[in-house]
């Protein structure tokens, strides 16, 4: 089977050489030409406008987009519709929210398009583990990507799956790196306070070792966790910095609009916001205050 490939950062050009080593035949592009010129060295044919990449697919075709949400994601539809023919599939493989993805579904489908939203997990380990895949679209055209899907997941009935209609693929992969926030705050804070019991010098590396097998806390983050420790078990130049996708965002908000409870997701959320200022003015307002009503002294900031 044949695909087209729009976006050949590192996941997408990880994704292609998967396809191509389970024996697809991709047609990448990229805006980068040097980005092209890597993927093309995996065995993939490369395209030089997304004009070319159509021109290159034999009908129906089926084009993986993997561009940043929002509007990156619109325009290269767009653009690429120009060159498409009826019963052509979309599929949208980054972080877009699942509402744009119900819209997107809902404009194309009367130009007799089908769009297909995948939200797709395993970062730069997905080359060699396989990618978790949770994808929304109507049967017909998930049926028909099929051979696509089994290649880049785990096992060919592990690790992906059709959950609902469109919008439904991100909505999960949505609520999926909302718990993925929690348990990576957990995991941090946990090793924090085992580092600041300077009475046991504990091997920060030892103890992740230790909780990798037979643990109830077991996991692949603990894997990657452990990794790190070993690598740089000070964390020895990384900044205090946290980003976010804006995934984590939109659980929150999804949770608050339908009233579930989610105190821990939110948490981990505001967590990496706080990790953002080194020059909170809150922080400073909560020292002043203390110093108003009892008296306490205030930490002078060191001159810069």
């Amino acid at each position: 089977m044949e695909l087209g490939m729009v976006g050949l950062g590192r996941m997408g050009a990880n994704m292609v050489e998967r396809l191509v080593r389970g024996g697809h035949r991709v047609v990448g592009y990229d805006r980068d030409g040097a980005a092209v010129a890597r993927c093309t060295e995996t065995g993939a044919t490369g395209a030089d406008s997304l004009a070319s990449l159509a021109a290159k697919l034999g009908k129906p075709r089926a084009i993986w987009i993997m561009v940043p949400h929002g509007a990156p994601v619109d325009e290269t539809i767009a653009d690429l519709l120009p060159h498409l023919s009826q019963g052509d599939i979309l599929i949208d493989g980054g972080n877009s929210n699942y509402k744009e993805s119900q819209r997107r579904a809902a404009e194309l489908k009367p130009k007799g398009f089908q769009f297909v939203d995948v939200g797709t997990s395993g970062g730069i380990w997905g080359l060699k583990e396989g990618y978790s895949m949770m994808v929304g679209g109507e049967k017909a055209a998930v049926d028909y990507l099929r051979p696509l899907l089994e290649t880049l997941a785990p096992a060919k009935d592990q690790g992906w799956g059709h959950v609902g209609p469109s919008g439904s693929g991100h909505f999960v992969k949505m609520v999926h790196n909302g718990i993925e926030y929690g348990m990576m705050q957990a995991y941090a804070e946990g090793f924090a306070i085992l580092k600041k019991k300077n009475e046991f010098t504990l091997d920060m590396h030892q103890v992740s070792e230790i909780w990798r097998t037979g643990s109830v806390v077991r996991s692949w983050l603990l894997d990657l966790l452990s990794i790190a420790l070993k690598d740089n078990p000070e964390m020895t130049g990384i900044a205090p910095y946290v980003a976010d996708s804006g995934e984590g965002r939109w659980t929150v908000a999804e949770a608050i609009d339908l009233d579930v409870p989610a105190p821990v997701i939110t948490l981990s959320l505001l967590q990496r916001l706080t990790s953002r200022d080194t020059d909170s003015y809150s922080d400073k307002l909560l020292a002043a205050m203390r110093n108003q009503f009892g008296g306490h002294a205030i930490k002078t900031a060191a001159k810069k």
